[in-house]
């Protein structure tokens, strides 16, 4: 047996509660959710249903407007399989603030009423954490899922056993069924090289073509026959019904966002922030015993050996005169003939109650500010030409997706920044008082 990392340690150690156990504890689990619980059975129904075959379960949907002066709470029971499913209402016209304290009072009313103490709180949302704070609770679980539109059918995505039952009309009951379908349809590569061997191999080509080959099209302006293996191995396919993108013990978003994050970050005597400069404007004028680089490489050194490609976004930014523009806070859409690759609504993130919402379309672009690396064997060849001017700079440090051309999810873009961080002997803070000469003639 391996040791147990030490960060693991408290994980082995904490209490366990299985929900889906009729031995032991039968603690009472309340779901907030951004989805209704009548749209399509995917992994909210799937999990709340197992859970309830043990345990009282009662699933909280987004609040509702009514045209009552009261607030209330609309509550019935699933005949299928016994979870209580709850809407809030809510009058028409009440602020941001009275909208919270309404909730509030609802939530705990409706725990009182069904005798529910310290229950599994689980979040499809987090923005019901403002209204659910004062819940004393046995867990807190956070799980969020994305969908795919596939001919006008909205399907999980990352492909699961969900997925395979909607879009071709099968009952695969478990993992095993689920797997031996897939290994029906998968096309053995003797050597997997590329982003379309790696699919291919794994669950065969009409579900490569459904999901996979006209979504790369559009975003790396590529076909998966000339990306490297690591563009599709990220994405999982899977034989149980776990909708989620990731499945990493914790995940989170900032409560109050990543802009209030960062600004609490860098609120510090030592630190000066400023935007809308280029970094050749001034850096002449700053002196250093380290500088920390997350721009392009190729353009740190002048594009001497000729530029590395990029991909970028432009984002097209709509505000609709609608409640809602989709079930759900992400579509993606995979068809080549879409020109789009997916649509944002932020409504489903911040938990504005609003008459009208706002969406963001993105479209893959070879032009722009560079965001992603282009995984091919050439351009790895390339790269390593600049790494070997940027090996010649201890002066600098070349971090993130840009300067060590990777194609890095967030977590791990922070877990190298600190990797970075705790490799280096010291860092010579710059003083805030050298910097407003420089920027203004920057800006001149």
């Amino acid at each position: 047996m391996s040791p147990i990392a030490a960060e693991d340690r408290t994980l082995a150690q904490a209490e366990v509660i299985d929900l889906t156990s009729g031995q032991g504890r039968r603690d009472p689990v309340v779901c907030f959710s951004h989805l209704r619980w009548d749209f399509v059975f995917q992994r909210p129904q799937h999990l709340m249903t197992r859970f309830a075959r043990t345990r009282p379960v009662i699933y909280v949907e987004e609040a509702l407007p009514d045209e009552g002066s009261m607030p209330w709470v609309q509550v019935r029971t699933c005949e299928a399989s016994g979870v209580v499913v709850a809407i809030p209402r809510l009058p028409v016209g009440l602020s941001e603030s009275e909208v919270t304290a309404t909730l509030q009072t609802l939530i705990a009313g409706l725990l009182a009423q069904r005798k529910i103490e310290r229950p599994v709180l689980w979040y499809y949302t987090p923005m019901m954490l403002l209204f659910t704070r004062g819940i004393e609770a046995a867990a807190v679980v956070y799980d969020m899922d994305e969908l795919a539109d596939v001919d006008g059918k909205l399907v999980p995505m990352p492909i699961n056993r969900t997925t395979l039952n909607l879009l071709y009309g099968l009952d695969l009951h478990d993992d095993d069924a689920a797997e031996a379908w897939l290994a029906s349809r998968a096309e053995p590569v003797e050597v997997v090289k590329t982003s379309e061997d790696v699919v291919v191999s794994a669950v065969g080509r009409e579900l490569y073509e459904t999901f996979f080959q006209g979504y790369t099209r559009k975003q790396w302006g590529l076909d998966p026959s000339e990306l490297d293996k690591s563009v599709t191995a990220r994405v999982p396919t899977r034989t149980n019904t776990d909708d989620r993108y990731f499945t990493d013990i914790f995940q989170a978003m900032p409560l109050e966002g990543y802009t209030r994050m960062f600004e609490r970050m860098l609120d510090h005597e030592n630190i000066r922030v400023e935007t809308g400069l280029d970094y050749r404007d001034i850096v002449d004028g700053v002196s250093f015993d380290k500088l920390v680089y997350t721009g392009p490489i190729d353009e740190f050194f002048d594009h001497c050996y000729g530029p590395l490609p990029y991909r970028s976004l432009r984002f097209q930014h709509e505000t609709l005169d609608r409640p809602w523009f989709q079930s759900v806070a992400t579509v993606n859409s995979p068809a080549e003939a879409t020109p789009y690759t997916r649509v944002t609504e932020y409504k489903h993130l911040t938990g504005q109650s609003h008459p009208m919402t706002s969406v963001t379309f993105e479209y893959p672009t070879s032009e722009g500010d560079p965001y992603y690396p282009i995984p091919r064997a050439e351009n790895q060849a390339l790269f390593k030409r600049y790494e070997k001017l940027a090996q010649a700079r201890p002066d600098v440090i070349f971090s993130g997706r840009l300067a060590t051309y990777r194609y890095y999810n967030m977590d791990q873009v922070v877990g190298q920044a600190l990797a970075t961080y705790r490799k280096m002997d010291r860092i010579q803070p710059v003083i805030a008082t050298e910097l407003p000469d420089i920027a203004a003639s920057a800006r001149s």
